[in-house]
């Protein structure tokens, strides 16, 4: 990961402390986040997609299919499109709006990036696990796919602030 990368999570995580418990769990409509719920569900995507590097590392064959017309796009720009994405209802539950653990649980987020920078590169790269939207992704893309979804996440974490009662 990249250290830009790995500052920008430590940010994120940094700035858990300037928000009240309030703060974290106001909602401006009952259709948008909460900032604690972004939180949520950057902790649980992080986690999946470093699980779903360590399985790379588990693997014994090696998988010839690619990434996804989209898949390619992404890693082509080195992260998301500026665009509001929509999951399928079954795969969008609402985040969870009452952790007060999640300092925790960035630190651990951290610690496990920090673990898998120097593993990820000695992984056979034709090892790989399915992505829904992106296709067939090795432990590397895995792994760098957490960065880019954290600064996917910024502007909308801005927009949430924007409507934060000081």
């Amino acid at each position: 990961m990249k250290l830009s990368e790995l500052k920008l999570i430590n940010s994120y995580k940094n700035e858990l402390q300037n928000y009240s418990l309030e703060q974290l769990r106001y909602k401006s409509e009952e259709a948008v986040w909460s900032i604690g719920q972004m939180y949520d569900h950057l902790i649980l995507v992080a986690h999946e997609y470093l699980d779903n590097s360590e399985t790379c590392a588990t693997l014994k064959d090696e998988q010839p299919l690619g990434k996804t017309e989209f898949g390619e796009h992404l890693f082509k720009i080195g992260g998301f499109p500026p665009i509001k994405i929509k999951l399928p209802d079954e795969l969008n539950t609402p985040p969870n709006n009452l952790d007060s653990e999640l300092i925790s649980r960035m630190d651990q987020v951290i610690l496990r990036l920090r673990q898998w920078e120097s593993k990820v590169d000695h992984i056979n790269p034709n090892y790989k696990v399915k992505h829904g939207g992106f296709g067939w992704l090795n432990a590397r893309e895995w792994y760098d796919l957490v960065g880019m979804h954290f600064r996917h996440h910024l502007r909308q974490k801005d927009e949430l602030e924007l409507k934060l009662v000081k």
